[in-house]
């Protein structure tokens, strides 16, 4: 098997399917981040309210669902690192998704919400206390800066931690935009532009969390993952010596660093327990080292499913 030119290809690494960096998520971060939100969330609501400003006051409630988001991705970050169970036997990593998937619908529907308050504020404009809105606004992008540093590397590893890091990164653009809006303001008293600056970080936000709704969506529906190519891994397992042909295979996302993969191979040629058990670790072997999958689950036939494609209706 060592001088078999096949084996050289199994070890080439590619890595097709992961987007996201290895490392363990940081806990304290994330109560960190949270405890921020809260004290920036207290401020911006009794500013909003005094100045009069609807992008400050849009501002508080993104911070209020940050907290909220933040709280729900440390406690899904907590139990997914749970063990399996009798009753559960995957364990608990769905919950990361499940985690990131409300957290991006909730982004989506504040940004809904404020578009609403936003047209209204368009036809009718509200004076603005355009000094106090600069203040609390400064403060807000200072510990929202803070919050964005405390979770950037996180959110490279972790689709639950970046859904909350998105919630964290547009407030800190929403921060910026209050500061900007209330110096305009103060300047040359154009009130409309508070609304307005409203409606353009929601459609950032909109665009960024559809993103991770598709990404979650496409996981929790066993979707093949992205960047793995069934064609690639029919022709290379097709060619390895002694296999015939690869079919009934079906390829998923448990959460999402760990990629399953269940498939039957049909043997050349009727052979003992023994030799097929070899062939099927240098099938798990190609599978993990040059196309990244972690779990695989083979069954070995010969001549067993005639007239079977790559991919098999499961509703047959």
């Amino acid at each position: 098997m060592k001088d078999d030119p096949h084996n050289d290809n199994i070890h080439q690494h590619y890595h097709y399917h992961s987007h996201l960096e290895t490392g363990v998520v940081s806990g304290l971060n994330l109560v960190l981040t949270m405890l921020l939100n809260l004290l920036i969330t207290a401020a911006e609501v009794a500013g909003g309210l005094l100045s009069g400003s609807l992008s400050l006051l849009s501002d508080a409630l993104h911070n209020l669902s940050d907290a909220a988001a933040v709280a729900l991705s440390l406690a899904a970050l907590r139990f997914s690192r749970r063990g399996a169970t009798l009753e559960k036997t995957f364990g608990f990593q769905r919950l990361e998704i499940l985690a990131a998937l409300f957290n991006a619908a909730v982004l989506i529907a504040i940004s809904i919400l404020l578009f609403k308050e936003s047209a209204i504020r368009l036809l009718h404009p509200q004076a603005i206390n355009s000094s106090l809105m600069v203040g609390v606004g400064a403060v807000g992008l200072l510990a929202n800066t803070l919050a964005v540093f405390l979770l950037r590397r996180d959110a490279g590893r972790s689709l639950n931690v970046r859904s909350s890091y998105l919630h964290l990164f547009s407030d800190a653009l929403s921060s910026v935009a209050v500061v900007a809006g209330g110096m305009a303001i103060y300047s040359w008293h154009i009130t409309w532009i508070d609304p307005l600056l409203t409606i353009l970080i929601g459609l950032y936000v909109l665009k960024e969390s559809y993103e991770i709704v598709a990404d979650t969506v496409q996981i929790l529906m066993e979707g093949t993952p992205k960047g793995v190519k069934l064609e690639e891994i029919h022709k290379s397992v097709k060619g390895l010596p002694g296999i015939r042909d690869l079919h009934h295979v079906h390829v998923w996302q448990l959460g999402e660093q760990q990629i399953n993969f269940e498939g039957h191979i049909d043997l050349d040629k009727d052979i003992p327990i023994s030799e097929s058990e070899k062939l099927r670790r240098e099938v798990e072997t190609l599978l993990r080292d040059k196309f990244g999958i972690q779990h695989v689950m083979i069954q070995m036939e010969y001549e067993g499913c005639p007239g079977t494609g790559l991919v098999r209706d499961t509703r047959s």
